[in-house]
């Protein structure tokens, strides 16, 4: 994974702060800070709390005390994005003014409902990488003075990208460089799998794929080690970085760790903690045999 001779190579850990981190985040966490190590470069650590009403101060402390536990060490200051909204923000006013992202007003129940009812005529509606359906096409089709109308009655509403009309402002092919543990080499993107993706929410300034560009772009991120889960997110990480007129890094997707179903470990699902581990008297040396590494 080679970067510019003029540049420390930059890799950085960015969990968020809405539960304690487990043996997933820390494989990617000592991925990152070890061949960080090994290319003479950087290691940041990046707190993802742009989600107010999870995030807390307590799961911010327990991601210092956890990653100390496993002896990595990190530049200071941290940064921390829920101290960046106005960057963010003029990143999607600019695809805003672009007439690249519009407001959209349905709810999540609105979507389901009319999903059900188009699958309902046995008509199956497109679906993401990730299994969700795509945003219907009716606030992406509304008229600029129904938008007005609406967005001046204080409905709540998310803002989109438009996903078509972006593609046709991108010449030639999109690609990114992967090093990861599947497919390797240069990757095609194919953003259009996503539909028209949120950007932001009214109950969060940003969406994860608009702060993550504009993130890695401000630190001078060069190379993104995350994991495999990510790996199709990527389609629109690198549309963003182009609409934006963003620096690519290159990428790293790591295998994931697994419980014994074979399913991703998750902190929704609950699943054992680093900080339980070590109050069970587990070491970082047993953690790190325990990941395969």
């Amino acid at each position: 994974m080679a970067a510019s001779p003029r540049q420390k190579p930059v890799f950085r850990f960015a969990p968020s702060p809405n539960g304690p981190l487990h043996l997933g985040h820390a494989l990617s966490a000592i991925l990152n800070h070890d061949m960080a190590r090994a290319a003479d470069g950087r290691f940041l650590l990046r707190i993802e709390d742009i989600d107010q009403a999870r995030c807390t101060p307590e799961f911010e402390d327990g991601i210092y005390a956890d990653l100390a536990w496993l002896g990595l060490g990190w530049e200071k200051p941290v940064r921390r994005q829920s101290e960046h909204f106005a960057e963010y923000q003029s990143a999607l006013q600019s695809l805003i003014d672009r007439d690249l992202a519009y407001p959209s007003f349905l709810t999540r129940g609105e979507v389901r409902a009319f999903v059900s009812a188009s699958e309902a005529g046995r008509k199956p509606w497109p679906r993401d990488p990730d299994g969700a359906p795509l945003y219907p096409a009716c606030d992406r089709e509304r008229t600029v003075a129904d938008r007005r109308r609406m967005l001046e009655s204080g409905l709540k509403h998310a803002w989109r990208l438009d996903i078509e009309r972006a593609l046709t402002t991108i010449p030639g092919r999109l690609d990114w460089t992967e090093t990861g543990d599947g497919q390797t080499g240069q990757i095609a993107a194919d953003p259009a799998a996503w539909g028209d993706v949120v950007l932001s929410r009214s109950d969060a300034p940003s969406s994860y794929h608009l702060s993550v560009v504009v993130d890695d772009a401000l630190q001078g991120v060069t190379h993104v080690v995350r994991g495999l889960d990510l790996f199709h997110a990527t389609s629109i990480h690198v549309l963003l970085q182009a609409l934006l007129g963003l620096p690519a890094p290159l990428y790293h997707h790591h295998r994931l760790i697994t419980d014994d179903a074979g399913r991703k470990l998750a902190k929704s699902e609950g699943d054992t903690g680093l900080a339980e581990l070590r109050a069970k008297g587990i070491s970082a040396a047993d953690l790190r045999r325990r990941i395969g590494l």
